[in-house]
């Protein structure tokens, strides 16, 4: 990721948007219990870490590809 778009994902003060998501109460209970186990307040900030890690790496895949593949969207 380029460092002008890392120190803008590091702003405390960025817009938020809230998202509803439907998940099987399983998994919510997972998330909770792991959430606990790697030092998380709650499953909630867990699952904003795994979809931040996840972004991070596509956007990184994205931005090693050329821009020629992007020209068909």
């Amino acid at each position: 990721m380029k460092i002008d778009k890392l120190k803008e994902r590091l702003r405390k003060d960025r817009p938020a948007t809230a998202v509803t998501l439907n998940l099987p109460e399983d998994v919510v209970r997972d998330l909770e219990r792991a959430a606990l186990h790697r030092g998380f307040t709650n499953g909630q900030a867990l699952m904003r870490a795994y979809v931040g890690q996840g972004l991070r790496t596509d956007l990184e895949q994205l931005d090693a590809t050329p821009e020629v593949v992007n020209l068909t969207d």
